[in-house]
């Protein structure tokens, strides 16, 4: 960062190390999550909307100000809610039962985030819809759940084939993207691990194909995305490499989407098991 008055003639820039430090941005488990958790608390503001929240954790012992000691039966009853609380959030996000959350009766996709743009902040009163997207993601922001188009992005996820079985990383699935897609910017699928919410981990390191990528496509201007432990034979730009053993699910990104994202008049199949 330097003073706007440089910008004509910024400072040199230096590029710092990392080195080879390994690190996890991923929530953790177990009775380290209550530890995590407990630095939150005594870190941070206790902001109007989280009061309730903070009256829930108060009796488990997690109140700012005061130290948390549980004891062995405490701390036994804690990590068993953990591994029981984190399966609801699992079951919240990918087996989503919102009103209204479905793109399209016809697939599987669903609105990824259900924040209402234009009154974004009745958004933090639903506890069910701000946990879902919340347990895999980080932020949230208007721009990413638009009503009408303009700049912004938007989300759709699937956890579930054509037949309705979990994604599985040992199996081989097609997407077609059909043709016209309504976005003025481009689009994109991603794959992301069902265990830990973060980008897959394959060999290849490909975790994602995009319009701005040299696709193959079909005559009719649709685009298939093969997901798969396998690559198919002349369908190696439009691959994306799974790991058997692994479940995954998908987000589906609008960037500027069009009207035909809006009315749903634009399908997204659902991804199918070959």
């Amino acid at each position: 960062m330097y003073p706007y008055a440089q910008h004509d003639n910024p400072p040199k820039m230096d590029i710092l190390d990392a080195g080879t430090k390994t690190w996890s941005g991923l929530p953790p488990r177990g009775m380290e999550y209550w530890q995590r958790l407990n630095e939150v608390i005594q870190a941070e503001p206790i902001e109007t909307r989280d009061i309730f929240f903070h009256a829930m954790l108060r009796p488990l012992g997690l109140e700012k100000g005061k130290p948390f000691k549980p004891d062995v039966r405490q701390t036994k009853i804690l990590t068993d809610a953990a591994l029981v609380g984190e399966a609801m959030a699992k079951a919240n996000s990918a087996d989503r039962r919102f009103a209204g959350g479905g793109y399209r009766p016809d697939a599987h996709w669903d609105f990824a985030l259900q924040l209402d743009a234009d009154d974004p902040d009745a958004f933090w009163n639903l506890l069910d819809e701000r946990a879902s997207w919340f347990y895999e993601a980080v932020g949230a922001g208007a721009a990413m759940a638009p009503k009408r188009p303009g700049p912004s992005s938007a989300y759709l996820s699937a956890y579930k084939d054509k037949a309705g079985n979990w994604l599985d990383g040992g199996a081989t699935y097609r997407l077609r993207v059909p043709p016209d897609p309504p976005i003025k910017l481009f689009w994109s699928v991603t794959l992301y691990d069902v265990d830990t919410r973060a980008l897959i981990l394959n060999e290849q390191n490909i975790t994602d194909r995009s319009s701005r990528m040299d696709l193959r496509k079909n005559a009719d201007g649709s685009i298939d995305i093969y997901c798969g432990p396998k690559v198919l034979a002349g369908f190696e730009t439009n691959w994306i490499p799974t790991v058997p053993g692994k479940n995954w699910f998908a987000y589906f990104r609008f960037y500027q989407p069009t009207e035909a994202y809006f009315d749903r008049s634009w399908p997204l199949p659902d991804f199918e098991q070959l």
